[in-house]
């Protein structure tokens, strides 16, 4: 079993891949370091003396600066780490987006809509246009379970607090996002549930929501029935008549849409479950397929990498222009724009946000950046898009599923039972985690610390992905957790 990692050859620190005692001799490649103080598992200790002011480098690239005298040996953290990163910068387009080599195409088994759109699963989502009508939504999800026969996979409901009393982007973000779910291929079928007397109320909805088929997509105003609950579970019912028709059928993979997001990150994250979802991505890219990256303030520190592999000047002006602009958001708001690891980040072993975005970035694996996309657009590029969304887990999940993603895959170092409106991969980045929260996490990539590659854990993910595309149930899904959150930036009235 390994004990640690030397990430990349140029690395001035190494990884703990299990604790390591105060006093252990380790042979690293032809230099012997004894360690000066226990090391926690996914947490860094120096391979040689670093004075003060020098750079910290792990991925080969640097994640901060000294604080103080390191020396080899040394426990390296937050005590004696500071970021090195400023503010809004200029950047150079200097290409490195080699194309991926096609790989052969694969199956799943899924659903095919009247519009030709491929989907994963055949659900009946009710969509309430305004927060005053949560508790109705959610009565009627009860009483609509009886719907739930054959070919159904489920009925939800999606409340949140917005809808009204909203003002500019707020307001516009609120109706692009209920839109694009109201579109989305999951939902065979859709209630959109309005109050009346609110801002986004299903006639100013409607032309975001643009052409609609009548028999998948159903309006009911609550102030306008005498029985809201009564009509929606009549409405409900046409809908499942509609959407019972659809069966699962063999759809290329290649028409997969995939999200990728990481949350209560540790140490191991970018060493083990954030670098198999890269390797994940690659697979799916290279048969045709699309990923979505997003959380974008865990791409400050590592965006030269990103804009590098933009397949051409144009995505590369996207990019600079998608990051400065999460920045100016960040000072607007008079927030620093570096202080972004959380306490369980640190507790997992990341120092600076530096540390946070190398790491966060290896979900994108080495595919040339195909698009980029704004917050609620959604996807119409194949191969590796990057979408505008902020960091919090809930918000960014939604806005991958929002943009079109069918599946979520989610990386975590913590754990979370959280869901969102599409099934979502929990995939842990230790074996500790997969064990203690079975009834949470999916996928373990724990074991490269035992054996294996990143390769072969990205092959299996793959097959473990082609399975909930046709219709394996993930965890969240098991408990019957679906969420949703829309990114609220300004102003309430």
């Amino acid at each position: 079993m390994k004990t640690f990692i030397k990430i990349h050859p140029s690395d001035r620190v190494a990884v703990a891949l299990t604790p390591l005692a105060a006093g252990t001799v380790l042979q690293v490649e032809e230099r012997t370091v004894k360690l000066l103080e226990d090391i926690p598992q996914g947490h860094k200790f120096a391979l040689e003396d670093i004075a003060a002011g020098r750079p910290i480098i792990k991925y080969g690239a640097p994640i901060g600066v000294a604080k103080q005298d390191i020396p080899a040996g040394g426990w390296v953290h937050v005590h004696n780490v500071k970021t090195g990163l400023g503010e809004v910068l200029d950047y150079t387009y200097e290409p490195d987006n080699a194309p991926l080599a096609p790989t052969d195409d694969l199956l799943f088994q899924g659903y095919r809509r009247e519009d030709g759109r491929a989907a994963v699963r055949n659900e009946i989502w009710i969509i309430p246009t305004v927060g005053c009508v949560n508790d109705v939504a959610r009565a009627i999800e009860r009483q609509a379970q009886k719907f739930k026969t054959g070919a159904i996979d489920g009925i939800f409901a999606f409340p949140h607090p917005y809808g009204c009393s909203q003002m500019g982007d707020d307001q516009e973000n609120t109706r692009k996002i209920l839109a694009d779910l109201i579109n989305h291929p999951n939902a065979g079928g859709v209630l959109v549930l309005g109050l009346g007397c609110e801002n986004s109320n299903i006639d100013v909805l409607k032309p975001y929501i643009g052409q609609y088929n009548e028999n998948r997509v159903k309006f009911l105003v609550c102030q306008e029935t005498e029985d809201e609950v009564g009509d929606a579970l009549a409405l409900i019912e046409e809908l499942a008549g509609y959407a019972g028709r659809f069966r699962r059928e063999p759809i290329s993979c290649g028409e997969l849409v995939v999200g990728m997001k990481c949350g209560g990150s540790d140490g191991l994250s970018g060493i083990t479950a954030n670098p198999t979802v890269g390797a994940f991505s690659d697979l799916l890219i290279s048969k045709g397929g699309t990923t979505i990256l997003t959380e974008v303030p865990e791409m400050f520190g590592a965006e030269t990498l990103l804009m590098n592999r933009c397949e051409n000047e144009r995505v590369f002006a996207q990019t600079v222009e998608l990051v400065n602009g999460f920045k100016n958001y960040f000072t607007s708001h008079n927030q620093t724009i570096y202080e972004n690891p959380s306490p369980g980040n640190k507790k997992g072993g990341i120092s600076t946000l530096e540390d946070k975005s190398l790491g966060c970035t290896q979900k994108s694996g080495s595919a040339p950046v195909s698009g980029v996309l704004s917050y609620g657009e959604p996807v119409c590029r194949r191969g590796l898009n990057l979408l505008s969304a902020p960091g919090n887990d809930l918000v960014a999940s939604t806005a991958l599923a929002a943009s079109g993603a069918h599946i979520v895959l989610f990386t975590t170092g913590r754990g979370t039972p959280f869901a969102s409106p599409v099934p979502t991969v929990k995939i842990s980045s230790n074996s500790a985690l997969a064990g203690k929260k079975r009834n949470w996490i999916d996928f373990n990539c724990g074991v490269l610390v035992e054996d294996g590659t990143v390769a072969e854990l990205g092959q299996k993910l793959f097959d473990y992905v082609l399975e909930v595309a046709s219709g394996k149930e993930v965890k969240a899904e098991e408990a019957g957790f679906h969420d949703m959150a829309i990114f609220k930036q300004g102003v309430t009235l």
